[in-house]
């Protein structure tokens, strides 16, 4: 597959950090090219790399060396300026941690990458109700983070995520601090959204079972991809 033919790619990408004496290599030379709507599980077990490697294809972070290209963008050089452009009109993210603002009901956290978009709050309105009812949420509109559950604010960071219609999405570890029921019912939520807007989803899990249900899963071992195996979704 040509990077042409990516949504994402990378290209030899390293990244290092200097610790002191010594320098410690997080990524040591990473190929990868995710083509439009697969579903991509990043494994790998903990200081992998995995989590870094999804940072550095989000423009989160700068890599040491090597390239990233979104949906045809290199943003290898960019400033952050152009960079954060890039981000807010091709990525869509979904955190372990929810990171929903505590002083914005669960109607305004969804309305927020609109906003910031430049999209009118009015037109919006109708396209966050309406991702907030397809996760379960339609009678939580009005209620702020602290009156919401963990599984409950997941949801509304799900909604928000698909907001600005993302061709990309990413996850990091989405289910991580969710009971293993609550996280079953956000994973099927995630795959549901993701099918119906059509985008391409990168996730970061160390949950094998999670990971069965991606299109594909790229194992991350000491900065290198050691195995790429592609596979049936299952239902």
């Amino acid at each position: 597959m040509s990077v042409l033919a990516s949504i994402l790619a990378a290209k030899n990408l390293t990244k290092s950090l200097d610790s002191g004496s010594h320098r410690v290599d997080i990524l040591r030379g990473i190929d990868l090219e995710i083509p439009p709507g697969q579903f991509v599980a990043i494994m790998g077990a903990s200081g992998s790399g995995k989590s870094t490697l999804l940072g550095l294809l989000a423009g989160l972070d700068t890599a040491t060396s090597g390239t990233v290209i979104i949906d045809g963008v290199d943003i290898t050089g960019l400033s952050e300026d152009k960079l954060a452009l890039v981000r807010g009109r091709k990525i869509g993210f979904v955190f372990q941690s929810y990171q929903l603002l505590p002083t914005l009901t669960a109607e305004e956290n969804v309305l927020l990458p609109y906003e910031l978009s430049g999209g009118d709050v009015s037109s919006g309105v109708a396209r966050a109700r309406s991702l907030l009812e397809s996760v379960g949420l339609g009678d939580r509109l009005d209620h702020y983070p602290v009156q919401l559950s963990g599984g409950e604010q997941q949801r509304v960071a799900l909604a928000r995520a698909f907001m600005v219609k993302p061709p990309i999405l990413m996850a990091d570890e989405p289910t991580g601090n969710l009971d293993s029921v609550n996280g079953a019912h956000v994973l099927d939520l995630l795959i549901s959204l993701n099918q119906r807007e059509g985008t391409t989803l990168v996730l970061v899990t160390h949950d094998i079972a999670l990971a069965g249900r991606a299109d594909r899963i790229v194992t991350i071992r000491d900065g290198l991809i050691v195995a790429d195996e592609m596979r049936t979704a299952a239902a």
